[in-house]
């Protein structure tokens, strides 16, 4: 197991040179947030820790899961001579929440959000070039009181119902990569099937006269087609790539196949002055009535919530084997794809999904920026929030394996005057995936407050565990009246827009617990009453499962969870990744004949 998490952060934009600065840091705690005052960033600090992993892991070192208002990282090191006389930027691919970095005593970045990757350029900080040797200090400041993004971070000391353990400070690699002075961005690709090419929208740190962008498209059997674009004269350089027909070649689940783009910049004497490796999978989504196509073909989504914690590390993988190894177990029990909730995943999760044709949705960690019950003033500030959003969309537009993205989670009250801030806030990120990402659907907000009329995608939540009244809830979605969220908390149908007839699917059913070694008074928890044996647990997967597999109405749905979180016990895996089930039953019973031929 490589706990160093040493493998290369941003698979989809790969620049040859770089730094991993993963590994023991000084660190310390510091509870009552006034190190700034008492000169923390100026001396060396009390403990160690090992980064990646947060503070309240046991792979940290530190394992303390106490509140951590404010926490310190400390590290010094060398910049690699050979680096030359590049530019040096240094990257934290995710630190909750509140960051402020210095690098030799200077500011060089602040940053806001837990789950979004921020990038300090040293050309700000003294003594910072190739060469040099450098100390890095970080403060991360992680309030749990108060209106903040969280996900399933528990804002009590201890986990609690759906609320697991919080993570603290750097919980994604640190690195470091040189580039030049001008230099290019990360690429935007969407491919258009319709014309037959990629499209790459290219971003270039500044322009000088007389540069140019190359860019070369590759599959297995070698060099296709390298176009090239002036790049001194547009403020944003749109490059299309076209695929000659005998050498398209569909990204799908069965086929999940991945061509090699390698983009250059150029200079006016025809010298490469930046270059990386990027990919591209070629596909399309779309909707047709109640369908939501993949290439123009209905594909049954057979998803699974998957919320991306893990006993030692928390949040943070143990190793990248073990992000692959929750794919390929989530294939193995017969699901297609997952819903990934309440976190921003890895970038190397996503590159995972992607060669592994794993269908998944983007959904930002919403829960906390509203305090439920408090006025409006608690609600998270929406330019904050819709701030970290964007990031994110940035960061993961290129990948395939998406297929949609849902902004909110559980996100709303009823439709009264007194919650007006959050319908703007829910009509903002909303607006704003859509602006920025066109070709995919978005789902305004998963579950039961739907509070954008227009949102492409409709859904609920239901944990009813009776296969008869689970069906009943759903026999006039054809007829365009569908329950909204019946099996959990009572009827919510007012606090959602009315059904207009899009695609629906039921994005959490199910959540069976089932922990037959757990004792009366034992944290173990799922949804309605924990079946007996293992048999009646199968009547009611297999029931509940038939009841959306026939729906002719459903274009698939999402079944609570893969693993076991915590005190959360109704995954198909325990916590610890080991099976509960037969994989056999489980996979037979989402193979329905009435799904499948709904596919085509």
């Amino acid at each position: 197991m490589n706990l160093l998490r040493s493998e290369y952060p941003r698979p989809q934009f790969v620049r040859s040179q770089w730094l991993c600065l993963n590994g023991e840091w000084e660190f310390e705690i510091d509870q009552a947030d006034s190190g700034l005052e008492r000169g923390l960033g100026q001396r060396p600090l009390k403990d160690k820790i090992f980064v990646p992993f947060c503070p309240e892991s046991e792979l940290s070192g530190v394992g303390n899961t106490d509140f951590l208002n404010a926490v310190w990282y400390r590290r010094k090191v060398r910049i690699p001579q050979e680096w030359g006389n590049q530019e040096v930027l240094l990257h934290f691919q995710a630190v909750d929440y509140d960051v402020t970095v210095w690098v030799n005593g200077s500011e060089v970045r602040r940053h806001r959000g837990g789950f979004s990757s921020f990038t300090c350029e040293l050309k700000y900080a003294p003594d910072a070039k190739p060469g040099d040797e450098i100390e890095i200090v970080l403060r991360a400041r992680d309030s749990h009181i108060g209106a903040q993004p969280r996900g399933k971070q528990s804002q009590l000391y201890g986990n609690s119902g759906c609320l697991y353990t919080r993570t603290t400070g750097i919980w994604q690699t640190v690195w470091m990569e040189p580039v030049p002075s001008v230099h290019l961005k990360r690429p935007r690709l969407t491919p258009d099937l319709a014309n037959g090419t990629f499209d790459l929208v290219q971003g270039i740190s500044a322009t000088v006269k007389g540069n140019k962008i190359r860019a070369t498209l590759r599959d297995e059997k070698g060099e296709i087609i390298t176009v090239e674009a002036v790049a001194d004269r547009d403020f944003s350089l749109r490059l299309p790539i076209p695929i000659p027909l005998e050498r398209q070649r569909l990204w799908s689940v069965e086929d999940p196949f991945l061509y090699t783009l390698v983009i250059e910049l150029v200079d006016g004497r025809n010298r490469v002055v930046d270059h990386a490796e990027s990919y591209a999978g070629f596909r399309s989504v779309s909707i047709q009535g109640k369908k939501v196509l993949l290439n123009g073909k209905a594909v049954f989504q057979r998803l699974v919530l998957d919320q991306g914690y893990y006993p030692d590390g928390i949040l943070t993988a143990p190793s990248d084997e073990a992000l692959v190894k929750d794919i390929q177990l989530s294939l193995e029990a017969g699901f297609n794809g997952a819903r990934l909730h309440q976190k921003v995943f890895e970038e190397r999760f996503l590159y995972h999904c992607d060669r592994m044709g794993y269908l998944v949705w983007g959904e930002f960690p919403d829960w906390g920026f509203i305090d439920t019950g408090l006025p409006n003033e608690h609600i998270q500030p929406g330019s904050t929030y819709i701030t970290q959003w964007l990031e994110v969309l940035e960061r993961d537009y290129s990948h395939p394996a998406i297929i949609g993205w849902c902004p909110l989670n559980e996100t709303g009250q009823n439709l009264t005057d007194r919650f007006q801030t959050l319908d703007d806030v829910a009509r903002g990120v909303f607006l704003a995936t859509k602006l920025t990402d066109q070709s995919r659907p978005v789902l305004d907000a998963s579950g039961y407050s739907h509070r954008v009329p227009e949102t492409d995608v409709y859904d609920t939540h239901d944990y009813e565990q009776n296969p008869e009244k689970f069906a009943a809830h759903y026999t006039g979605l054809a007829e365009g009246k569908p329950q909204i969220n019946p099996g959990l908390y009572g009827s919510k149908e007012t606090w959602s827009f009315p059904y207009r007839g899009q695609p629906f699917f039921v994005s959490e059913f199910g959540g069976i617990r089932w922990n037959p070694e757990a004792k009366p008074g034992d944290a173990s928890w799922g949804y309605g009453d924990a079946p007996k044996t293992l048999e009646e647990f199968f009547t009611r997967f297999e029931g509940l499962c038939k009841v959306l597999l026939d729906n002719p109405d459903m274009f698939g749905y999402c079944y609570t969870q893969l693993t076991d979180v915590f005190q959360e016990q109704n995954g198909i895996y325990s916590f610890d990744r080991s099976k509960k089930f037969p994989l056999d039953r489980i996979r037979a019973a989402q193979w329905r004949p009435a799904a499948i031929e709904r596919q085509g």
